[in-house]
């Protein structure tokens, strides 16, 4: 099934794809590659989920703001390519967790991306590899920021 079907039938609600935040571009491609910057996790009315986990968030709730953070990429992607289904497969994504200084639990966290991606893409094209590290603040103290490395079709 493509991408584009599995978020129908799946019934995800895709929030706007944000701007650029600060001096860059939401993706570059060069060759098969697509590298997607960083997100953070935008709802629907175009607001953010903000703060600490194991602070102001429990690592459930920062969970659920790292799957609309793969919400938030999925957004980008289409609107920039036109389709989902110009993505062949996730190949790497990198996690930033703004989190209290004693929370260890980041893998839990960024699997609300990752677990996203897999139901989209399947697990043999949606799991890629991947990075969960905890940070001490992030812009505008979102709770997460994920950005991407993707494969394309040619």
């Amino acid at each position: 099934m493509s991408a584009e079907a599995k978020i129908k039938e799946l019934g995800l609600v895709l929030p706007p794809a944000p701007p650029p935040g600060g001096v860059y571009r939401p993706l570059i491609i060069t060759g098969n590659l697509l590298f997607l910057s960083g997100h953070g996790p935008v709802l629907e009315n175009g607001d953010m989920i903000r703060g600490k986990i194991g602070i102001d968030l429990d690592k459930v709730e920062g969970k659920a703001a790292a799957r609309q953070v793969g919400l938030t990429m999925l957004s980008t992607l289409q609107t920039e390519l036109g389709s989902l289904n110009k993505i062949k497969r996730v190949v790497k994504v990198l996690g930033m967790v703004n989190c209290s200084l004693d929370f260890e639990e980041h893998p839990f966290v960024i699997n609300g991306c990752s677990e996203l991606f897999a139901e989209v893409w399947g697990e043999e094209n949606g799991l890629g590899s991947r990075s969960a590290i905890g940070f001490g603040s992030l812009p505008g103290n979102i709770s997460v920021e994920i950005e991407a490395t993707f494969e394309i079709h040619q």
